[in-house]
């Protein structure tokens, strides 16, 4: 008995770990290393986590306020630029979910963003941009595999508060949309939105790893 139960802890011990273990299959080359742009660099420096060691003496970007929110939107508004992000409920049903020692690690054959390992729970249904009248269209494939976007955390005084912003390039020809949700080792999103036309998204994910 004396032998037993240290075996018994022992392999115990290994088959969680065992069950802890799996793939990440997440692609890094949307991440902010990898942009080339040193413009687009020097700007989504100033408002990411992932950016943060190229940020410092930066002036900071001018921001479009938030104009309106709720549950499961944010707008934000400035007069001439528009911007509402709309999420919605992950129906598991309608998706085919690549599992991994109980691990979600592919949806629909593919890598997620956001809870990874766990089955998601919010989507991000609409990024809806406007500039002046002219409406912006952002591509399904520059959110569909993005999820727990949040809009609000609470501080230590328990006030909601949100760290989402739309931040302008100081030349006014490009302006960044922003999420970060600081769960799950803290995910960034940023959409780039120049001269009227989507550029490319920046994703970065366990920035507070």
């Amino acid at each position: 008995m004396r032998i037993f139960l240290p075996l018994f802890l022992l392999i115990s011990t290994i088959c969680l770990a065992q069950d802890e273990e799996f793939r990440d299959f997440r692609n890094r080359k949307d991440n902010f290393n990898k942009i080339s742009q040193k413009d687009i660099r020097a700007d989504i420096s100033n408002f990411t986590m992932a950016g943060i060691d190229e940020s410092i003496s930066k002036l900071g970007l001018k921001t479009v306020p938030v104009k309106s929110f709720g549950s499961d939107y944010m707008t934000f508004d400035n007069g001439n630029i528009k911007v509402t992000i709309k999420t919605g409920v992950f129906n598991e049903t309608k998706h085919k979910i690549m599992l991994e020692e109980k691990h979600v690690v592919k949806i629909d054959g593919k890598p997620y963003y956001g809870n990874y390992g766990e089955m998601p729970r919010i989507t991000i249904e609409e990024v809806f941009v406007m500039v002046g009248k002219d409406t912006v269209q952002i591509p399904k494939t520059a959110y569909f595999d993005l999820y727990e976007p949040a809009f609000f955390y609470t501080d230590k005084d328990g006030t909601s508060k949100t760290r989402n912003g739309v931040f302008l390039s100081n030349d006014g020809n490009t302006f960044y949309i922003y999420m970060l949700n600081t769960n799950h080792k803290g995910n960034e999103y940023t959409w780039v939105i120049r001269n009227k036309q989507f550029l490319r998204r920046v994703v970065d994910f366990d920035v507070l790893k």
